[in-house]
């Protein structure tokens, strides 16, 4: 199971590359180094930074917010299909009772 880490500690790593992006000639190099000393992985971190120039409109990608939305609709969606499944079954079940052939 991966750790959650708090989004404070997220926040503070992340502004801390992006301070120290500019000394390392890539994201990668600046995760490199930074995360052991952020006690975090490196490719976690590496993913928060890019992440965080997503939702700062610096790179193309679909941001925070609507990632957690299309989560929420997939969610959703979900439950509706799991609905609609138990109304098709309660109605073939209804139907088969109120069949009069059946008696």
């Amino acid at each position: 199971m991966p750790k959650r880490y708090p989004a404070e500690v997220r926040d503070r790593a992340v502004a801390m590359v992006m301070d120290r992006l500019s000394e390392y000639p890539s994201i990668y190099a600046a995760c490199k180094a930074l995360a052991p000393k952020l006690d975090v992985g490196k490719e976690s971190l590496r993913r928060w930074v890019l992440q965080a120039q997503v939702d700062a409109d610096q790179k193309e990608g679909s941001t925070t917010d609507e990632q957690d939305e299309l989560k929420r609709l997939r969610a959703e969606n979900r439950d509706l299909k799991e609905a609609n499944e138990i109304l098709k079954a309660a109605s073939i079940f209804f139907a088969r009772e109120l069949d009069p052939r059946r008696r």
